[in-house]
């Protein structure tokens, strides 16, 4: 899932089916396949595995798909982004030598050379190597304002849980007997050098049905774990919680944020000894920054006198709202195509990221002085067409920030602004990793099911034949408020377009590309939206004879992956492939599974009988039957997946091939996580399978090597 809060939660029940009759969850004959490092288990992998890479592996589109991703992956004209941590710029790299990567650093002058020079702080594959693990970067969380010591986290094989372990930056070593957290997926904030907010497993009651801490303790160094104290406890149905502690001189405070569902929160300041609740929508999003509170409201607010819309930016002095004052000014009002995908905030300016009908603008506000009023101008030398990603080089200290630009064959560029004067300094531009001679970039529109009006992007030759034969691949999310916007990427590009493949992207409801309305229009009993505006765009590519059903491949991963799960049962007859990888599809059993109890508020509860009426309608594995006949279909996942359990895959794979479907491959990564993949290598090979399908699938069979590979 993009963006992040993940859960799991481990208990049996009886649900209500369509028919109104109840049927235990251990009359899933393939319910054996969640127990993800059974033997049994996993000799049913290694057995998918191995069929689905003797299929595809032995062609050379496999080969050439593999090697070429290969070159543009592990290329040493990537971009390297930056982050400031004291006087130096950090960045974790990757390259063919080093696929763990090394943390390392460098100046900004050094940086802004032909050859920079960079120091390295931590070697992951050394590290890995010592110690016998398979070591994937998490980050590090780093004291500030000191910026000498950090918590540097590392995951086993990239799972999200991790463990933890302190860092010192002067030393570029560990610290012997510094603050340790295992395995878990926890959350480490420092106070000062020997005091930390802690969330993790601590044992019995401190975590919530969703696999995650509810409970904050204070932790001294040189004090066991267990012994720290309990500061903030949340119920036990909630979600999550974390803490934080805001070191920005003359402005230190800490805070408490309560998770209750993964869109309803609730924000808790210490004063005095006391959590006192801020008295804001709970399912707003907030910040603090120096003086200032800012609110992103998801549904309308009237705190006062004044009704806000949902998707306004509000601001507001902090103290003054302590205080009672309710005056926010509105420093952002959305409208019907434009939205705020984010915003940074420098020591003395707000920078608004907005997206005008799916298409960057950006603007400078300044941050007034009491009285004062907010002056709002462009960020000049910004290019058409490109998705923009602005971060704070450094808030507390500096209005300068970084910016990247991409676009969909824009190669990234990457540059340092100064909000001051509204400008910015490219520091580093990428060459061109695949070939986008003679294409463009075309913006459509498609009217849904119920009206409304659903754009989608189309890269393409300028001179496209309007035959109906252009092989096609059309991507979609739809869901957690994930906007689907431009972006250069490399293994599309290398895999798909270079090779002369139409890439299409459906910005369909349950994203936020226009907003939370915009994601809340396709939520729990509206989700079937999601999968109308997409079967609206694929047919529309159909009439606009772009391609055709034989020609016309999908893919999505996780809520993705449900998407075209549903695309299989719903419209089988509209596409020629599909690529459905680390998807949910057992929407039954998913809140049992790992991460999947924080997303009712997204799907709804299927042990709800009400709720489960719905849901069971977009539940690919209940869906799936024996006498429908369904395009070749590619299902990928993880055994490292501690998000989206690899046993929603492994079961719909087992029950297809059981009903006797043809064209039904698998393959699991032992390693990757979420993402599916821990470096470049096992990226590139998972890629290659996954393209080489789909090419093998929606080629004609005469221009196809490996088309025999579904026979």
């Amino acid at each position: 899932m993009t963006k992040t809060r993940t859960f799991a939660f481990c208990c049996l029940f009886l649900l209500l089916l369509s028919n109104g009759s109840t049927i235990a969850q251990d009359s899933d004959p393939y319910r054996w396949l969640e127990d993800v490092e059974s033997a049994h288990a996993l000799a049913w992998v290694e057995s998918q595995n191995a069929q689905s890479t003797a299929s595809l592996t032995p062609s050379s589109v496999f080969q050439s798909i593999r090697s070429g991703l290969l070159s543009v992956l592990n290329s040493n004209e990537r971009i390297p982004s930056l982050e400031k941590i004291g006087s130096y710029y950090y960045n974790h790299w990757t390259e063919a030598s080093r696929p763990r990567g090394v943390w390392r650093r460098t100046t900004l002058e050094s940086y802004r050379s032909a050859n920079p020079q960079w120091e390295t702080v931590l070697d992951l594959d050394a590290l890995s190597a010592m110690e016998k693990e398979s070591w994937v970067w998490h980050g590090a969380t780093v004291l500030q304002p000191e910026s000498r010591y950090c918590m540097v986290a590392l995951s086993r094989g990239g799972a999200d849980a991790d463990v933890k372990r302190e860092f010192d930056l002067q030393a570029k070593a560990f610290v012997d007997g510094g603050f340790f957290l295992p395995e878990a997926k926890s959350e480490f904030a420092w106070i000062d050098q020997d005091t930390a907010y802690v969330m993790t497993d601590s044992g019995p009651g401190s975590l919530s049905p969703s696999g995650y801490p509810i409970v904050v303790k204070e932790w001294k160094r040189g004090t066991p774990l267990e012994e720290a104290p309990t500061v903030y406890q949340a119920s036990q149905d909630d979600m999550a919680v974390s803490a934080i502690h805001d070191s920005t001189p003359g402005f230190e405070r800490d805070f408490v944020f309560r998770y209750i569902d993964f869109w309803t929160s609730e924000v808790f300041l210490l004063r005095n000894g006391e959590w006192i609740q801020l008295d804001i929508p709970n399912d707003c999003l907030s910040r603090i920054h120096r003086d200032w509170l800012f609110i992103s409201l998801r549904s309308d607010w009237q705190p006062g006198v004044i009704s806000y819309p949902a998707g306004a930016l509000l601001a507001i002095s902090f103290e003054a709202f302590l205080s009672g004052d309710r005056d926010f000014s509105q420093v952002f009002e959305p409208g019907e195509r434009t939205f705020l995908s984010d915003y940074q905030l420098t020591k003395n300016y707000l920078i608004l990221n907005m997206m005008d009908n799916v298409r960057t603008r950006l603007a400078i506000l300044t941050l007034p002085v009491e009285g004062g009023t907010w002056v709002s101008k462009p960020l000049t030398g910004m290019p058409d067409q490109v998705t923009a990603e602005i971060s704070a080089v450094d808030r507390l200290d500096s209005d300068t920030f970084f910016i990247n630009l991409q676009g969909f064959i824009t190669p990234p560029t990457y540059g340092i602004g100064d909000a001051e004067t509204g400008s910015y300094e490219l520091l580093r531009a990428a060459p061109a990793l695949f070939d986008t001679t003679g294409l463009e970039v075309t913006q459509f529109e498609v009217q849904s099911a119920d009206g409304t009006m659903i754009p989608y992007s189309v890269v393409a030759p300028a001179n496209l034949p309007l035959h109906g034969k252009n092989v096609t691949l059309l991507y979609g999310y739809g869901g957690f408020e994930v906007p689907i916007l431009p972006a250069y990427s490399m293994t599309v590009g290398k895999a798909w377009i270079e090779r002369g493949g139409v890439y299409v992207e459906a910005n369909i409801r349950g994203g936020n590309e226009f907003g939370p309305m915009w994601h809340q229009a396709a939520i729990k009993e509206n989700k079937h939206k999601s999968y109308e505006d997409f079967i609206a765009v694929a047919e529309d590519l159909i009439r606009r004879q772009i391609t055709s059903t034989s020609y016309l491949g999908i893919v999505g991963g996780s809520n993705g992956g449900l998407l075209v799960g549903n695309m299989l049962t719903r419209r089988p007859d509209l596409f020629g492939a599909i690529l459905c990888a680390v998807p949910l599809l057992d929407m039954q059993r998913y809140h049992l599974l790992l991460a999947g109890a924080s997303w009712m508020a997204e799907y709804g509860d299927p042990e709800n009988p009400a709720e489960w009426a719905y849901i069971q309608t977009f539940s690919p594995y209940h869906n799936v039957q024996a006498d429908e006949t369904y395009p070749p279909i590619f299902f990928t996942t993880s055994t490292r997946d501690d998000r989206v359990h690899p046993g929603h895959a492994r079961k719909m794979v087992a029950k297809m091939i059981d009903q006797g479907h043809p064209h039904v491959l698998y393959y699991e990564n032992t390693e990757g996580g979420h993402a599916g993949a821990a470096d470049t290598e096992q990226s590139a090979f998972v890629s290659a399978l996954e393209y080489s399908f789909l090419w093998a699938t929606l080629q004609p069979p005469a221009n196809s090597e490996a088309a025999t590979c579904l026979q």
